[in-house]
This record gives structure tokens, C-alpha cells and sequence, in this order.
């Protein structure tokens, strides 16, 4: 899994270690994943950058075939269409869609020759299910990402490997935090970012992991190229 060092990647990391699986957690923030290594051995940390294709491969031969990859790495880039200039799109792309296809075509065929596989792609409410003000480049993506998500699963539903996304409304993280303080009023944004949540609350790294774990595991057997909403009724 990509992006494990903190919020809903974290989180993930120790829930399918606690549910019996072997994670390899990967992230470019090597002090904060070491840490998962103590907390739970059957984690291995590796470093991992996810725009560069060498580092994909390396972390390839580390790990060999998996049964389970969940594409959890992103950015969310602030800012309407004409406050997003070539730098910010292209970054947004590389590493929201371009990673995860690389990601993808790396771990797949291995998945297709043992005949099992689920493919966990993190999207969002934002670009997949609704349009969201201030994010054209992120809802952009990750409208791009559901897109992605369907095509593997068409492609590949009959070998054995299913492909879903997760799509979360706001959850309370650490890059989240960063977000709310860069606004320069923390308590404002932070109060406004709970206005728009039907529930009152924003959602949990855990109750997200928690959906993660299912789409890994048997339980989720029949289920492919789904979006799975899990926004605290954000979109009902």
C-alpha cells in the first residue's frame, strides 16, 4: 500500500495487519513509518516515491507478487480552474492518476497469472460522485481515478482480480490540518469544514480503513469496479 506514513494510509496499514495480513507500507517519509514496523511486525516499511517508476520497480522486486494493492497516495490541490496553473495540474495528475496506473501495471500481472487479486483505489466525493468548489484539479483527477478504476475491473473481471475505489467525504488527517491552517485561520476554516458535513462531524482515518479492509478481503468477493461512497451523508 502507498502513502502509509499517516491519516487513512496509516490507519489502513495497521487495520489489514490486525485483520491477518502481511502489509508492505510504503511512503517517501521514512521516520514515520518506521514507527509501524514496532507497532505491528507483521508490517515491513519501504520507501517509496510513486511518480518515479524506478522506485516502483525496486519496491517491485522487494515485495514480489501481492494479493491485495491499495493505491492510497494523493494531493489536493486548492484553487478553481483559473487558480490552477501548468505546474499545479500537472503535479495533481502525476501523482493522483499517472502513480496508481503505474502502480497498477506494475502489481497486475502477477495478479492475473495467480488468479486473485483486489486493486483498492482511494478517490473521493470531490470529482467522482460531485462537483466540489476550489478543487479543479483535484476533482479532476479524481474523477479520473474512478474512470481508471472501472476500466481494470471490465478488463479484468473474468481472471480472478477485482478493482474498486473508495470515495470519502472530508476525514480528519494530518494533510487535512495542514489545509485548514495554510487558509490562515484554522478555527474558521476547521468550523467550516464541519458546517457542510450532514452529520456534524468529519469522518475517521479508521472508519475509512475499515471499508479498506473489507474491499481487501473475501468478504468483498463479488463486488468490482464499485465506487464506494463513505462521505457521513455528505452526497445522500
Amino acid at each position: 500500500m502507498t502513502a502509509a506514513a499517516q491519516g487513512i494510509g496509516r490507519a489502513s496499514a495497521l487495520a489489514l495487519a490486525d485483520a491477518g495480513a502481511t502489509v508492505f507500507a510504503t511512503d517517501i517519509n521514512e521516520d514515520a513509518l518506521a514507527s509501524l514496523k514496532t507497532e505491528r511486525s507483521s508490517i515491513t516499511p519501504l520507501r517509496l516515491d510513486v511518480r518515479d517508476p524506478a522506485s516502483i520497480a525496486t519496491v517491485r522486486e522487494r515485495t514480489g507478487p501481492v494479493e491485495i494493492l491499495f493505491n492510497c497516495a494523493g494531493t489536493v490541490h486548492q484553487g478553481a480552474l483559473l487558480e490552477c496553473d501548468d505546474d499545479a495540474w500537472a503535479f495533481s495528475l502525476d501523482l493522483n492518476v499517472t502513480a496508481m496506473f503505474r502502480m497498477i501495471r506494475t502489481y497486475l500481472p502477477a495478479m492475473v497469472e495467480q488468479g486473485r487479486g483486489s486493486i483498492i483505489n482511494m478517490s473521493s466525493v470531490a470529482g467522482a460522485v460531485k462537483g466540489v468548489a476550489n478543487r479543479a484539479a483535484y476533482c479532476a483527477t479524481k474523477a479520473a481515478v474512478a474512470g481508471l478504476t472501472r476500466s481494470v475491473a471490465a478488463d479484468y473481471v473474468t481472471t480472478g482480480v477485482r478493482c474498486n475505489a473508495i470515495c470519502p467525504g472530508t476525514v480528519e488527517t494530518p494533510s487535512l490540518h495542514d489545509r485548514m491552517r495554510a487558509q490562515g485561520d484554522y478555527e474558521k476554516a476547521r468550523a467550516a469544514f464541519i458546517a457542510r458535513q450532514p452529520m456534524g462531524r468529519l469522518g475517521t482515518p479508521e472508519e475509512i480503513a475499515a471499508l479498506v479492509v473489507y474491499l481487501a478481503s473475501d468478504a468483498s468477493a463479488y463486488t468490482t469496479g464499485q465506487l464506494h461512497i463513505i462521505d457521513g451523508g455528505w452526497t445522500a
